[in-house]
């Protein structure tokens, strides 16, 4: 790629693998970016291999994941723009907020430190590594069913199974243990600066109809944000589940995306 091409590195979340960002990669190089899509530590090339080998993700937490991707941006010759979803949100934010990006787009992501309410719904996700203490250290696999009621509720059940069949990979539990904790530890690896005054912009997004980041942890993360004088814009999707950077519609989110960062020179 010529040195002219803004770099982006998408992050994904748990539960999804990597090439799960594949069509927003072609978007974005026909949009005249330099992006690409590197899995978490421990992540194998593949989804087959992933499923294949669970263990080598496991006890991976937040910290390890953005020191992980810092070390990607560190190996780039220009600041990338950084684009997360889910937990890839808040390793987004963590990493802009460590003046590690030009810019970041968060896009239903996981609650940082400071979100204090999580609706049932988001509980019930969570709860699915929560509830055995053994999942802190291990990895957590959803089912068919889990992922209809955490991703894919808002569409019809044979792509809800479609996508399922296609992304989904075991995660480690610890992030979710972190996040369930974050308000009780200071130095928590959910926090994110959000006060600070000289980082790029920030993009939110929530979907409406989301289980997993509920509506009003997206809403309660825009205000933790209204210190800083940087921008911080919040675009909501009130028809859209956590399945919105993968389903039929994905087009419409990242073509916002691309509207939002050209909008901003970037």
């Amino acid at each position: 790629m010529s040195s002219d091409r803004r770099p982006v590195v998408f992050v994904h979340g748990l539960w999804l693998h990597a090439d799960s960002w594949t069509p927003w990669l072609e978007l974005f190089r026909e949009a005249g970016y330099d992006p690409q899509a590197p899995g978490w530590p421990g992540d194998s090339p593949s989804v087959e291999e992933n499923r294949q080998h669970p263990e080598r993700v496991a006890g991976i937490g937040i910290d390890a994941v953005v020191d992980h991707y810092a070390q990607v941006i560190g190996a780039l010759d220009t600041q990338p723009i950084v684009v997360g979803h889910s937990f890839g949100g808040l390793i987004a934010q963590r990493l802009l907020g460590q003046n590690l990006a030009a810019a970041a787009v968060a896009i239903d992501p996981a609650p940082i430190k400071g979100v204090i309410f999580l609706p049932p719904s988001s509980l019930r996700v969570a709860s699915v590594a929560l509830r055995n203490p053994a999942n802190r250290r291990g990895t957590v696999t959803l089912t068919r069913k889990q992922f209809r009621y955490g991703f894919g509720n808002a569409l019809p059940q044979a792509e809800s199974d479609e996508l399922y069949d296609r992304w989904t990979i075991g995660s480690p539990g610890r992030p979710l243990f972190e996040a369930a904790v974050a308000n009780l530890k200071p130095s928590s690896p959910a926090k994110v600066d959000t006060g600070k005054a000289t980082r790029g912009p920030l993009l939110l997004t929530l979907g409406g109809k989301d289980h997993t980041v509920a509506p009003a942890i997206v809403r309660t993360t825009a205000r933790l944000y209204r210190k800083s004088p940087a921008v911080t814009e919040l675009r909501q999707y009130p028809d859209r589940g956590h399945s919105l950077t993968i389903d039929a519609g994905w087009r419409v989110v990242a073509d916002d995306v691309l509207a939002w960062l050209k909008a901003r020179g970037l």
